[in-house]
């Protein structure tokens, strides 16, 4: 809880026995976010090792801490918020309309697979897509037509309760929109793999040319949905990391179709299910419910289809799961320097996990996220257990899976 400090008259921060280790960063951000540069906040707390942490976060933040008088007791230090900008967004920048309404006339390469109108943060790799202009690409019959394809299937604007009223408190809202964002980028990546791998199976094999069309009409739908949801009361979309820009870019550099799958479908949207159970169940709002549920049955039929190919693969082809081995291991060394998974998209589900900002909650969202990443790691090494790995095998390629879930 946050409340007048003793003596100095700074707000104090009380954060009882949770560590920074374990949440409190969160609550420690918002209460600075509410002083001016320059001021302060003063801290409360009986984690053994809140001062140690305290001061390593401080100086990763750009804040500064300085421990308290014994005389200031319970306070045990005081933050103050530092002047600079946060250093991993010097540099950013709105991909277009902040809304993601307007479309830009050439989209710069930087700007990968961010979701339209996110802060861009700077660093991230360039992704040489061939077509960068609106004129060579784009048309006003695109929307209409793909909703003529969408409706044979679930209609996002039947399926979904849009007008369902609800209020949420602001933060929890904004960590909604972040989540959004953040799905918004990953199922267009999700929808760019079997659109280009669809182009290299011969049309003898029609069944699998209609897979992947539906799969990646499935992907155009859960864009949708998800970007409408972000911009569902009126703000702005969240920040797309660059480090998760450079793990959803090796997805599209591998040319392989069995590989491609094997990384999009079977790990990476494997994982995802785990994370749309997890959305549905910590959904603070009835939209949010919905799109979790209806997308996570589109990825279900994703993942069975990936498997069920790599599985037929495996039984003809011994070599593959080496292959499956040394994919696994070149997209790893290639994100060794990335910082994985977005810090705001971790954060927000922490949130939405604890409903609220007391810190027992936010202790509860915290095991609840690493209880996801468990259940993530274990459904990755039942999945690859399916193609012949080995127990062992299959735990280390886990392990080896980007910390970007996708």
């Amino acid at each position: 809880m946050t409340r007048t400090g003793p003596r100095s008259g700074a707000p104090l921060l009380d954060l009882g026995s949770l560590g920074l280790d374990r949440g409190a960063h969160l609550l420690l951000r918002r209460a600075l976010s509410r002083v001016p540069p320059g001021g302060r906040v003063a801290v409360a707390g009986t984690d053994p090792a809140l001062l140690a942490h305290l001061a390593a976060w401080c100086r990763r933040e750009g804040h500064t801490a300085c421990p308290a008088a014994p005389a200031d007791a319970p306070v045990r230090a005081h933050v103050v918020r530092g002047t600079a900008a946060s250093a991993r967004l010097v540099g950013a920048e709105r991909a277009g309309d902040p809304r993601a309404g307007q479309v830009t006339g050439r989209a710069p390469l930087h700007w990968g697979l961010a979701a339209r109108g996110a802060l861009v943060e700077a660093g991230g790799p360039e992704v040489p897509f061939p077509v960068t202009e609106r004129d060579v690409a784009w048309t006003e019959l695109a929307p209409r037509l793909y909703r003529q394809a969408a409706a044979a299937q679930w209609d996002p604007l039947t399926a979904v309760p849009w007008d369902t009223p609800f209020t949420l408190p602001g933060e929890v809202e904004a960590a909604v929109v972040q989540v959004m964002t953040y799905l918004v980028e990953n199922e267009q990546a999700a929808l760019v793999v079997p659109a280009r791998l669809l182009v290299q199976v011969h049309p003898h094999f029609r069944e699998v040319l209609q897979l992947l069309a539906v799969q990646a009409a499935d992907e155009a739908r859960h864009v949708e949905v998800f970007t409408r949801r972000a911009l569902l009361k009126g703000g702005a979309m969240g920040t797309s990391s660059a480090g998760g820009r450079a793990s959803l870019a090796t997805l599209l550099a591998e040319p392989d179709f069995s590989l491609a799958s094997f990384l999009l479908s079977v790990l990476g949207e494997g994982s995802f299910l785990n994370l749309l159970v997890f959305l549905e169940r910590h959904a603070p709002d009835p939209v949010t419910r919905r799109i979790s549920h209806l997308v996570r049955q589109d990825e279900a039929r994703h993942v069975s289809f990936g498997l069920g190919h790599l599985e037929h693969r495996s039984q003809v082809d011994p070599r593959l799961r080496g292959r499956l081995r040394a994919a696994v291991e070149r997209r790893h060394d290639v994100l060794a320097d990335t910082a994985g998974l977005n810090r705001d998209v971790f954060d927000a589900l922490v949130l939405l996990a604890a409903g609220s900002w007391a810190p027992e909650a936010i202790a509860r969202g915290w095991q609840a996220v690493r209880r996801l990443e468990a259940e993530m790691d274990e459904g990755r090494r039942h999945r690859l257990s399916r193609l012949g790995f080995p127990d062992d095998e299959a735990a280390e390629l886990s392990a080896l899976h980007t910390r970007n879930f996708m």
